[in-house]
């Protein structure tokens, strides 16, 4: 045999080793990527998974650096460190799923599994006569655990942040633990390493995206918790408002209304007229007070009169003209929403006063059993085109919003302002 003979094989011999290890480095460098994600993740949001995952992957790079030491030196020992490595990151990935569906916690007793993996991987290299033997022993036990981990993932779509995400990680993790079991006839072909180099990088590509939407989805679940705690706040701090207002509105009638109008009187009585005049428009001034804080018709009469006294207080006070049409307005809501919408149209009457120069105000109040609107409209000049919501907007808005209902501000069908409140009487009652 001369040189020509033995040198094109060991040049395609080099050149496959080559390629075999270049794609390996490939995948130990975006599985690096994805344990350092894993590893900042859990620091940002402490998920104990996360960590479990990062070190998974860690433990799965030390795998792909043993299998090209392997091809390169062709030495039993690096096949053994890949068959630990092996056993341990598969059975990390189960334990993070668990711990993600179940809340299961590692404990020091968990710890066994490295040294029954190592013990595994001797008997598989070392015990074992039979190289195939112990390769379909291995990969039989990589293929279950990894379709187990995706079948845990499957049943645990409903208790994840993410239903989609576990989705996507209970096929992909199923599809991979199959794809183990091509590895015998592959590597019969020569083609196992190259093929499954590519097939690991699309799983690893697809188990990154489903963490990112795992992330995405316990953030949206932190968010939407946070919104309906500020909600909740927002309602205890509204009804304390009115109670606060309640209790005011009865001190200055009953307390300081009585002790002003006693003192009226006597100075009557004594022929100060004029003193007694001024003692009687500061007695009118704490009334007005007392009703703009808390009406007592809301409490005593209920919304509708309440509503009636507010329009013709108004445009007393103002000389705007309002038409009140409260005819869709056919029976009591419930007390909280009576006093959100005293409350808008008292602000959105408040508003056409100071800004809208208009000089007719339409109110209108329908109920259903559904839900309750109110529609304010005037006649004025509308909303600059450089105004900004000011605090009495913000208010309604959180007012109605507290109770589950939408506020809409915009232009009237002339040049004036439209405000459009619907208010859930179903949510509001509960």
């Amino acid at each position: 045999m001369t040189l020509q003979d033995v040198a094109p094989p060991l040049l395609d011999s080099l050149d496959r080793t080559f390629v075999e290890c270049s794609a390996l480095g490939f995948q130990s460098v975006v599985t690096s990527i994805l344990a350092v994600a894993c590893y900042v993740i859990y620091r940002r949001h402490r998920g104990p998974y996360f960590l479990t995952w990062a070190i998974a992957w860690s433990v799965y790079v030390v795998r792909l650096a043993c299998m090209s030491a392997f091809i390169v030196r062709r030495d039993m020992v690096f096949l053994f460190l890949h068959q630990a490595a092996t056993g341990i990151s598969a059975m990390l990935l189960l334990a993070a799923a668990l711990q993600l569906s179940h809340g299961f916690r590692l404990r020091p007793l968990h710890a066994v599994v490295v040294p029954l993996s190592i013990l595994w991987a001797w008997v598989t290299i070392y015990g074992m006569g039979s190289m195939m033997v112990a390769g379909i022993t291995t990969v039989v036990l990589l293929s279950g655990v990894t379709i187990a981990t995706g079948v845990v993932f499957w049943r645990a779509r409903d208790r994840v942040p993410s239903r989609s995400a576990a989705t996507v990680l209970s096929i992909v993790f199923v599809i991979w633990g199959l794809h183990h079991l091509d590895y015998p006839l592959l590597r019969g072909f020569g083609a196992a390493v190259l093929y499954g180099v590519f097939a690991d990088v699309l799983f690893l590509f697809a188990i990154g995206l489903s963490f990112l939407f795992l992330v995405l989805g316990g953030e949206r679940e932190r968010l939407a918790a946070r919104s309906a705690e500020l909600e909740q706040l927002t309602r205890l701090m509204l009804r304390v408002q009115e109670d606060e207002r309640r209790r005011i509105a009865r001190e200055l009638h009953d307390e300081a209304g009585q002790v002003l109008t006693a003192v009226k009187i006597e100075l009557e009585l004594d022929g100060r007229s004029e003193a007694g005049a001024l003692v009687g428009r500061a007695l009118n001034q704490v009334r007005d007070l007392s009703n703009l804080l808390r009406p007592a018709a809301l409490d005593d009469l209920g919304l509708l009169d309440s509503l009636r006294a507010l329009v013709d207080d108004f445009s007393g006070r103002t000389r705007i003209q309002v038409a009140l049409d409260l005819e869709g307005a056919n029976r009591r809501l419930p007390p909280d929403v009576e006093v959100v919408i005293y409350r808008v149209v008292q602000e959105a009457l408040t508003n056409v006063a100071r800004h809208a120069r208009a000089t007719d105000v339409d109110v209108r109040l329908t109920t259903d059993r559904r839900e309750a609107r109110i529609i304010v409209e005037d006649n004025g000049r509308g909303i600059p085109p450089d105004a900004s919501p000011h605090v009495g907007w913000l208010g309604m808005r959180e007012r109605v919003t507290a109770l589950g209902g939408q506020l809409a501000i915009g232009a009237a069908r002339g040049h004036g302002v439209r405000l459009d409140a619907h208010i859930p009487l179903q949510e509001a009652a509960s």
